[in-house]
């Protein structure tokens, strides 16, 4: 969508609001309705708060109050150089086991990889633990970045024991289509979640600010005769992925 296509989008759609909202959520509204019918595309420029100003005879503080709320919610990022960027934010179950490629699909964006590491090593005590594998053993490791629709998402830190996987090549963008393809698909798994600040390292990777919150998920997956067939840390941005868990009594 260009910038002027963008602006009659907000004219149309703030005339068409309800009259008695404040002006700066009637402008919220109509922004966040292009992001959620995906008219603007995540990592899309926002116009900047002058141009929405004048194009919508607006103030600069009610464009300035509009953007705040979306920043808040997560639907956009502020920028160095005063840009305002389109978010991507996801909502993942903790109740359904799935791979990160199939709930970036189901949602209907396009999963991504960026390999930062792939190899067969001894396994780290961490690892040793969590998989029941013993110091001389062999796993493969593998740490990437995880995208949607070009977005970093995540960064995530697999092992799995090397005799379900015999060598790092067998593995492509997604790691479950692999462990399928092998014979080795999870059954079911065991999560653990906490917070932690964005390190540099993750700030670099994640292209977030230092210092962002983190949602860090630890995995361990299952076969269904209790093997243990992976562990998984994956950190998320705080920013872009809500963790959902649907609750019965």
């Amino acid at each position: 969508m260009s910038t002027d296509d963008f602006i009659e989008w907000l004219k149309r759609n703030m005339a068409d609001a309800d009259s008695g909202q404040p002006l700066h959520k009637r402008l919220k509204f109509s922004i966040e309705g292009a992001i959620l019918s995906n008219s603007l595309k995540p990592g899309a420029v926002l116009p900047g708060e002058r141009t929405l100003s004048d194009a919508l005879a607006l103030s600069r503080v009610t464009v300035r109050k509009a953007i705040a709320l979306l920043v808040e919610e997560g639907l956009a990022h502020r920028r160095q150089g005063a840009r305002t960027e389109v978010g991507s934010r996801v909502e993942k179950s903790l109740a359904t086991l799935t791979s990160f490629s199939e709930d970036m699909s189901a949602r209907g964006l396009e999963p991504g990889c960026i390999w930062i590491s792939k190899q067969m090593c001894r396994p780290s005590p961490a690892e040793m633990m969590a998989l029941g594998v013993s110091a001389d053993s062999q796993v493969i490791r593998m740490k990437r970045i995880r995208t949607a629709d070009g977005i970093p998402m995540a960064v995530e830190t697999s092992a799995v024991p090397a005799r379900f996987i015999t060598s790092p090549d067998l593995i492509g963008d997604s790691l479950y289509e692999a462990l399928e393809r092998l014979g080795a698909m999870p059954q079911r798994a065991i999560q653990r979640m906490r917070s932690r600040p964005a390190s540099a390292n993750d700030a670099q990777h994640l292209q977030c600010d230092l210092g962002l919150p983190l949602l860090v998920m630890e995995r361990r997956c299952f076969l269904a005769d209790e093997q243990i067939v992976e562990f998984t840390e994956s950190r998320y941005r705080g920013d872009a992925y809500d963790f959902v868990l649907e609750l019965k009594r």
